[in-house]
């Protein structure tokens, strides 16, 4: 792959056009997402904790900001090498690399459903061991796959590329780059529990990859696009170390265990000017909040820089489609052990903390009491209970009588994965008959 084909200014389901637009083509895309439903939504859609009134943790809308922030200086970072090197002489889209790298992150979960990470489970459990098994009959095996295993990832594609009804063809209309960069697995659902896209959106993914000539495996399946590998390391390292702050905010975990956390990226031996940075800090700044948002900056910044260097190093293989392993754990060996630490001490303390197992609970429940209703509502239009539902199904997710057995699963599923946390609550107590 190189980078004369990877960037373009072509957008999904549009021809390149020439515009007087005081932005560039990779800036709209930007605009175009931040200004969109399905963006704000994510204010009201769990990242890990239940949505307090009190204490503000991120929710899905504030961790994509951070993650797009960071993204943006892993891609500007790298368009700044490319253009030092030489390697992409004369290609005027280099030097956006950090605009394309920030759009994506600012995409990459708005196809998350609601209630946390346990929403894609949700979905899943329900087509597996819920009342959706008996809808799967006569589906294809891919087809099968998208709902068992659903992923938001393929989600996210979906929302980005598929021309629901009243839209606009080729959906936001984001350029291919931009796109491209928010598929992690680039692979139908056949076999695999994480892959980049429903059945129905197979001819837009094949589209985008054969327009931006992304190389394939020998095993027949497209690489990853270059650029996936800074998306994906920003949200690493957003939701690793911002978790831990959440967690000390909400009173998980103690000032000394967030600090000895946050502080092992660092060795106390060759990085004693960090050490005596935190306390300089730490004198003049005595509220902890503070010091807890001073050492998870540095952490970001660290890691931000050995990301850039790991992409650096392995672009030859990362250009090649041969690199298999993620920047975020591909870092050094201080690095690697501290994170490892923070992984533990997250699946012990944070995710099955009390509060974020009740919130799954409640998402089970809840996710796969909305399917049920809403499947039956689109496969049975005529009956007095589905009219009933019909005026909470937008146009966008209506499906003619006759449509496959398939279209109405997915059209189901798209209504309920883009649900707020709080619109499905609501709609499932009127539903049950609880307000």
């Amino acid at each position: 792959m190189n980078w004369n084909e990877l960037l373009t200014p072509q957008r999904t389901g549009q021809p390149v056009e020439k515009t007087n637009h005081n932005r560039t083509e990779f800036q709209r895309d930007y605009d175009r997402l931040i200004f969109s439903a399905p963006f704000r939504r994510m204010q009201n859609k769990t990242q890990v904790f239940p949505l307090p009134g009190a204490i503000f943790v991120h929710n899905r809308l504030t961790h994509s900001l951070e993650v797009s922030s960071v993204g943006r200086s892993l891609g500007n970072n790298i368009a700044r090498k490319i253009v030092e090197s030489g390697e992409a002489q004369g290609n005027e889209y280099v030097e956006e690399i950090g605009s394309i790298v920030a759009s994506a992150c600012l995409a990459h979960d708005m196809g998350n459903p609601p209630f946390g990470h346990s929403g894609e489970s949700a979905i899943s459990h329900y087509f597996t061991n819920g009342e959706g098994r008996g809808y799967l009959d006569g589906l294809t095996e891919a087809e099968k796959g998208d709902l068992i295993n659903f992923d938001g990832n393929a989600n996210t594609f979906r929302i980005l590329t598929h021309s629901f009804k009243g839209r606009r063809d080729g959906g936001f209309a984001l350029t291919l780059p931009t796109v491209a960069s928010i598929v992690k697995y680039p692979r139908a659902s056949v076999g695999v529990k994480k892959f980049g896209y429903f059945q129905q959106d197979k001819e837009a993914f094949e589209h985008v990859m054969q327009s931006l000539n992304v190389s394939k495996s020998e095993n027949g399946e497209y690489v990853r696009y270059p650029l996936v590998y800074l998306v994906e390391a920003a949200d690493d390292i957003c939701y690793q170390v911002m978790d831990v702050e959440d967690a000390y905010r909400l009173g998980i975990l103690s000032y000394d265990e967030t600090r000895e956390l946050l502080m092992s990226f660092f060795d106390k031996e060759t990085e004693v000017h960090v050490y005596d940075n935190l306390e300089k800090v730490c004198r003049t700044v005595t509220d902890k909040h503070e010091q807890v948002a001073y050492m998870r900056s540095i952490v970001i910044g660290k890691l931000v820089g050995i990301c850039t260097e790991t992409f650096w190093r392995n672009r030859e293989s990362i250009m090649e489609g041969s690199y298999r392993n993620t920047l975020i754990k591909d870092l050094p060996e201080t690095e690697t052990r501290a994170m490892e630490i923070v992984k533990k001490l997250s699946f012990e303390q944070i995710y099955k903390h009390q509060s974020v197992v009740e919130i799954e609970l409640s998402g089970f429940t809840i996710i796969g009491t909305l399917l049920d209703k809403f499947i039956k509502a689109i496969e049975e239009p005529d009956l007095y209970y589905s009219r009933l539902l019909k005026p909470f199904i937008p146009e966008q997710f209506q499906v003619a009588k006759d449509a496959t057995m398939y279209d109405k699963l997915i059209s189901a599923v798209d209504l309920v994965a883009g649900m707020t946390d709080l619109y499905a609550l609501d709609l499932f107590k009127k539903i049950k008959g609880t307000i």
